[in-house]
């Protein structure tokens, strides 16, 4: 896997940008945006730990997850969400993932009723493409720390808050971590019954190899930013590695190809909240 797979993916997005650009003008997109309905506000367990489950038909790190043909994102998502999901993750990156803006549409007007917003997940480089996924419905947007400049990321956070969507800030070594903090300061940590504005994540995925680091998600949990939710992503795929990640401090994790290569993808999703809430219950009462 080319070192420069994060560069790589920023161009493709750009490219994709300027198609979208020529068929609906940044003024429109904008009035669209905002005349769309306010999407479901991300809110959090008292229980200490949630899962934001994921829809994608393929991973580079794992190849094909599930083919377009077969797959009913509506009912798996809605599935999700009965089993207690928090959030759902929609990858919208057509070359690497099969994803696309109508998956992320057909999720969030399959979850209206339940209130669980959708986010999505993309290699996003402009804030046009966050009020793009207003108008689909999502709730929230993925911002990868290292994809652009600083002004770039804080462009991309001023247009998600204008439009009440959340916004996962994605890191995968310290020094994303310590820019993450800079970028939430002053928005607010978490309470519970009260909508979470911004989430931290750490992804324990190599950008080179793309394979899994044994040992991130603990190494670094001491650094995620105080007062901000912190999200554990990639590598989690069992009961045992919700309470893990749980144990070492996050209150989130993100499960995406676990969930999606799982012939009962409700039951795994809850048996992996009650192992992370058991978690955060026994660190409760040891304390």
């Amino acid at each position: 896997m080319s070192a420069n797979f994060l560069a790589t993916m920023a161009a493709a997005s750009r490219a994709r940008m300027q198609s979208a650009l020529a068929t609906c003008a940044r003024a429109e997109m904008e009035r669209r945006a905002f005349a769309s309905p306010a999407p479901p506000s991300l809110m959090l367990s008292s229980r200490g730990f949630d899962i934001i489950a994921e829809t994608k038909l393929r991973s580079p790190a794992v190849g094909a997850l599930r083919a377009a043909a077969d797959e009913d994102i509506a009912a798996r998502v809605q599935a999700y969400a009965a089993a207690g999901a928090a959030a759902v993750s929609v990858l919208t990156e057509p070359s690497r993932f099969d994803g696309s803006l109508q998956h992320l549409g057909q999720a969030a007007a399959a979850l209206v009723s339940t209130r669980v917003p959708t986010m999505r997940k993309d290699f996003l480089v402009d804030p046009y493409q966050v009020m793009e996924a207003r108008v689909a419905g999502a709730g929230g947007v993925l911002v990868i720390l290292r994809m652009d400049a600083r002004r770039d990321n804080e462009a991309l956070m001023d247009a998600a808050g204008a439009l009440d969507l959340f916004v996962l800030l994605e890191a995968f070594d310290e020094a994303d971590l310590d820019l993450a903090g800079e970028l939430a300061e002053g928005i607010g940590g978490p309470v519970t019954g009260i909508a979470v504005p911004v989430l931290v994540g750490l992804n324990c995925r190599d950008l080179v190899t793309l394979q899994v680091v044994p040992g991130r998600l603990e190494g670094l949990a001491p650094r995620l930013p105080q007062g901000i939710p912190g999200v554990a992503e990639s590598g989690l795929d069992d009961a045992q590695d919700a309470a893990r990640i749980a144990a070492a401090g996050y209150q989130l994790a993100l499960v995406g190809s676990a969930l999606m290569k799982h012939a009962a993808p409700g039951a795994l999703l809850a048996a992996m909240l009650a192992s992370g809430r058991g978690a955060c219950a026994r660190g409760r009462s040891h304390g």
